[in-house]
C-alpha cells in the first residue's frame, strides 16, 4: 500500500462551504492546498488545520493567473486526489448593473472553466483524480432577480456533465462530482428552507466525492425540490421566478 498522503486543493477556502471542506478534508487525514484572493485568511485557516496546508492566493476574475497558480500550487504539493471548485458570487440584480453581471460571468463561468480544465489537465497527467464542481440548485431555475447568477450554475452544471462523459473514454481514472446545494448558511444563502451549516455541506460533498457520486443535491432532500420544478409548466415558473 502507498504511503503517499491524500492529497486536495479546494479552491475557494477562505470562508463558508470552502473553508468547511478544508477542515472536513484536513480532519480525514487529508494534506490540503487552500486557495482563494485572501491569503492573510488562509494562512490563518492552514496553520489551524492538523495535516500539513499549501496557500495560494488566488483570483479566479483573472482567468490566467488562476491557472497559473493551480499548477503552481499543484506542483508544491506533488499528486492531488480530490480538486474542489467552490469559488463564486451571486447577486440580486433586477436593474442589470453590469459590473456585477460581469463579475458574476466572469468568476463563476470563465473562471470555473479555466480552472476545472487546469485540473482535468493535471489528472490526466497523473493518471487518476477527482474533480468536484459546485454548483447550485439555482441551475435548474430562471430568477428575474439573479438572471447571471442562475444562468452560470446552470454553467457550471453542464459543463461538469461534459467534463464527466468525456474522461469516461480516457484511459485513467478520472471522476467528475456535480454538486447541487440548496440553502446553505453562508453569505450567498438566498433563503432559509431546509438551511443546513457549512460544516453539514462539507461532510455531504466530501462522502459523495470519496464515493464517486456523479452528482449529489446538498442537502439530500433538494432532489424533490429539483423534479418539481422540472414539472412545472413556464406559466408557473414565470408567476414564481419572475
Amino acid at each position: 500500500m502507498s504511503s503517499e498522503p491524500r492529497r486536495a486543493v479546494v479552491v475557494g477556502a477562505s470562508s463558508g462551504i470552502g473553508e468547511a471542506l478544508a477542515r472536513r478534508l484536513a480532519a480525514d487525514g487529508y494534506e490540503v492546498g487552500l486557495c482563494a484572493r485572501r491569503r492573510g485568511r488562509l494562512v490563518d485557516i492552514g496553520n489551524e488545520l492538523p495535516t500539513k496546508a499549501y496557500v495560494a492566493k488566488l483570483d479566479v476574475t483573472d482567468a490566467e493567473d488562476a491557472r497559473e497558480g493551480f499548477f503552481d500550487l499543484v506542483e508544491a504539493m506533488g499528486h492531488v486526489d480530490l480538486v474542489f471548485l467552490n469559488a463564486g458570487v451571486g447577486y440580486e440584480n433586477r436593474s442589470l448593473d453590469w459590473e456585477r453581471e460581469r463579475q458574476t460571468v466572469e468568476t463563476n463561468v470563465l473562471g470555473f472553466t479555466a480552472l476545472a480544465v487546469a485540473a482535468i489537465r493535471q489528472f490526466e497527467r497523473q493518471g487518476d483524480g477527482r474533480l468536484v464542481g459546485i454548483s447550485s440548485l439555482a441551475a435548474h431555475m430562471a430568477d428575474g432577480n439573479a438572471a447571471s447568477y442562475h444562468a452560470s450554475k446552470a454553467y457550471v452544471s453542464r459543463y461538469c456533465d461534459g467534463l464527466r462523459y468525456r474522461v469516461q473514454h480516457l484511459d485513467a481514472d478520472i471522476g467528475v462530482t456535480t454538486i447541487e446545494p440548496g440553502f446553505v448558511d453562508t453569505d450567498l444563502a438566498g433563503g432559509d428552507l431546509w438551511l443546513c451549516s457549512p460544516e453539514t455541506a462539507a461532510d455531504q460533498i466530501v462522502a459523495a466525492a470519496r464515493r464517486g457520486k456523479r452528482h449529489a443535491y446538498v442537502t439530500k432532500r433538494w432532489r424533490v425540490v429539483a423534479w418539481l420544478v422540472a414539472l412545472l409548466p413556464d406559466l408557473v415558473k414565470r408567476r414564481l421566478f419572475s
